[in-house]
């Protein structure tokens, strides 16, 4: 009787590391043939400035396993990890990033804790090989994403995991355009679990994830999550209303009843610089979540695709 094995589908959205492909396909190969499971390695190329997509090509030709997307323009990784999510048909699909820090060896170690009885493997950078920088704000990140959606959160676990094809078939039907795969992924509330991993080494190229997009990445993540700061604004607005009564009530006695004239009008202007910038400030948030409904309402795919391997 013939045994048939589980397909494992392995999703890379593909970046400015066109020279890492050869080494990350060989070592994804050769690791889960080992587990033993069927492979499909889908590699969306987010319009990687090193014309990644020829040798995607490439290797598609060598190894017909090896399937490519071709997005139209760069839509952001979150967005090709999407794309290769939604042509995955694999029982098990694992997403790991193109540059190697995720290491391939790692994929049976989550796929046999996901035997376990989870859904769910997040792989856990215990000891993590950026630079100083990088981690701290991703740290940061992450302790601001918390407070304002009220979720406990792991710095330490990014998009490098293993889910069932029922986690994914829930993801495919979340189609909001603020998009961060690891958090859809822990909102959804699947049996998860988590093990420590070894990360390393960046070999090639360098992250795009500069303080700026890290800055955009937790704004919109914290948007498309939670209310807390429009909740916050209005808790703000309140106090600086309470405190404003109270102290022209203050003006009030003082003058009446002890007969001393008002003065100070530097600090009545600098209050009134002060209030102006809190309701800029307010208006800004408001206008924030105003423009994400823009968006939404648009209903603009989430990608385009140029072509495939497949074609």
């Amino acid at each position: 009787m013939e045994t048939t094995y589980p397909l494992i589908s392995v999703v890379v959205p593909v970046y400015g590391c066109k020279t890492c492909l050869f080494e990350l396909c060989s070592r994804i190969t050769t690791t889960v043939e080992k587990i033993p499971a069927q492979l499909e390695i889908i590699l969306v190329n987010d319009a990687s400035p090193d014309h990644a997509w020829e040798t995607i090509k490439q290797l598609n030709k060598e190894d017909q396993r090896i399937r490519g997307i071709n997005l139209a323009r760069n839509f952001g990784q979150h967005y090709a990890i999407t794309a290769g999510l939604d042509h995955a048909i694999g029982d098990w699909i694992v997403v790991m990033d193109c540059d190697l820090q995720d290491r391939p060896e790692e994929i049976p170690n989550l796929y046999h804790k996901a035997l376990e009885g989870y859904e769910v493997v997040f792989g856990k950078r215990v000891h993590r090989q950026d630079k100083w920088l990088k981690r701290k704000s991703s740290q940061a990140f992450y302790r601001v994403y918390d407070y304002f959606t009220g979720l406990t959160s792991d710095h330490s676990v990014a998009n490098f995991s293993i889910n069932s094809k029922m986690v994914i078939d829930g993801f495919k039907q979340m189609r909001e355009q603020n998009r961060i795969f690891p958090m859809f992924i822990q909102w959804m509330g699947y049996e998860s679990a988590s093990i420590e991993i070894e990360h390393s080494e960046r070999k090639k190229g360098k992250s795009s994830y500069n303080l700026g997009k890290l800055i955009t990445l937790a704004t919109d993540a914290i948007i498309s999550q939670s209310n807390k700061p429009l909740r916050l604004s209005i808790q703000l607005g309140f106090l600086i209303a309470s405190i404003s009564f109270i102290y022209g009530l203050y003006l009030f006695a003082k003058y009446f009843f002890l007969d001393e004239p008002v003065q100070g009008w530097t600090s009545v202007m600098v209050s009134i610089y002060f209030i102006a910038g809190l309701m800029f400030f307010n208006f800004g948030i408001i206008g924030l979540y105003i423009g994400k409904i823009f968006n939404e309402t648009k209903a603009r795919p989430l990608y385009l695709i140029r072509e495939t391997t497949d074609e």
